[in-house]
């Protein structure tokens, strides 16, 4: 059974997520709110995937993405955004994101992802 961590700001979000996620057989070993929180948890957990949502408080998704990056480069990492950021999108990729989602997304769409990268 893969491994999941969320990191999201918003705690309905991150609910939907750790549910759409638990249904199809994924563990949710941790979730965080900011990107500090996240980096850390990283750290300390190493979870099989982290979806990582772009625009949080303390810090954003991209240093975060940056962070995890140089600290395991092998980490798979989904952002999720809203709808209207192609540009940091498309900056998350070639910064080492394994795939990108746009919110509002289909149950279906995330668990395709997630078996794409896994």
């Amino acid at each position: 059974m893969s491994t999941v961590m969320i990191v999201d700001d918003s705690k309905t979000s991150r609910s939907m997520l750790r549910n759409i996620l638990v249904e199809h057989g994924y563990e949710v070993i941790a979730e965080a709110e900011n990107g500090q929180e996240g980096y850390e948890k990283y750290c300390e957990l190493k979870p099989d995937i982290v979806t990582l949502d772009i625009t949080m408080p303390v810090m954003d998704g991209i240093e975060t993405l940056i962070k995890i990056k140089e600290y395991d480069v092998s980490a798979k990492v989904i952002m999720v955004t809203a709808a209207g950021q192609k540009g940091k999108m498309l900056d998350a990729i070639k910064l080492g994101a394994a795939e990108f989602v746009t919110k509002p997304y289909e149950t279906n769409q995330i668990v395709n992802i997630i078996e794409s990268i896994k």
